[in-house]
């Protein structure tokens, strides 16, 4: 499910900014952006994602800006006149024509801080607190948006509900009419030829495409599919239902095409259509479910 949190803080040297962003996705994939001299708290942020989430691409962007002077890097003065002697000898000038600031950059002219450890110690603490936080806000804006796609999922039950009922209703009458048809046709091939039809074969014919059209058992696995979404649907335990969702939906499909297959009537045939629509979209929608 989409989702976007975010929070900021401070301390007496650094001001932090944490977003958490997340997109659908079948699995729980996370990325991390981070500023590389704080990229050992990858690995912690990542355990409080998994803590909070089990699913969707969840994207953490993690921003630090220094507000005090012992934030400077340190120059390594040996390095920076190595750099400026072996310049000056290539190019044949004086040390003094060299342009220290472009050699500044060169590996190893810069180090961190001396009290860069404690320095992380002190993202750490303010920064976990803030994926946190960011997290909470993310799932509160997931919960809104949960209420508002349980009651359409809850709307697409209903209509396949309905249009089962129907077919339910119509399955008799399937066989009873191919009953009737064959009669018709038998009767007018002995009024045309003057042959006789064994009864015995006329029922052996339609006992024959009443269990090729039979469809109960699909009708009663597909009702039983739909009070197992409901099911989910009212489970206030807070354990994540997406997966099985997804999967119960491709069962519904599965039942949906059986029943398609086993069902020459038109009408039963129009209402399937409609069941198989209504799946598809609940198959869309399951996608944005935790």
């Amino acid at each position: 499910m989409t989702g976007f949190g975010d929070a900021s803080g401070s301390d007496t040297g650094s001001v932090y900014s944490v977003e958490v962003r997340s997109v659908n996705n079948k699995f729980l994939k996370i990325g991390t952006r981070i500023p590389e001299r704080l990229a050992s708290l990858e690995p912690e942020i990542e355990q409080v994602v998994r803590a909070t989430l089990s699913r969707g691409s969840i994207t953490v962007t993690v921003s630090c800006t220094d507000t005090d002077a012992g934030a400077a890097q340190e120059i390594n003065t040996a390095a920076l006149r190595k750099y400026a002697e072996q310049v000056a000898q290539a190019s044949g000038g004086g040390i003094e024509a060299v342009d220290m600031s472009a050699l500044v950059t060169l590996p190893g002219v810069l180090r961190p801080p001396s009290d860069g450890e404690s320095r992380l110690q002190r993202a750490r603490e303010g920064i976990i607190p803030l994926v946190k936080l960011s997290l909470e806000h993310l799932v509160a804006m997931r919960t809104r948006e949960g209420i508002s796609l349980h009651d359409d999922l809850e709307k697409h039950l209903v209509f396949i509900s309905e249009r089962l009922e129907q077919i339910q209703a119509f399955a008799p009458g399937v066989v009873a009419d191919y009953e009737r048809r064959l009669r018709d046709r038998m009767q007018a091939l002995i009024s045309d030829s003057g042959a006789e039809i064994e009864k015995s074969e006329l029922i052996r014919e339609i006992a024959v495409y009443a269990e090729k059209t039979d469809i109960a058992e699909e009708i009663s696995r597909l009702g039983e599919h739909l009070v197992h979404f409901r099911d989910m649907l009212a489970d206030e335990s807070g354990r994540p239902i997406g997966r099985t969702m997804d999967f119960l939906a491709q069962e519904l499909l599965r039942e949906a095409n059986t029943i398609a297959s086993k069902s020459p009537d038109a009408k039963m045939s129009r209402l399937i259509v409609e069941i198989k629509g209504a799946i598809d979209r609940i198959k869309e929608q399951v996608q944005n479910v935790e």
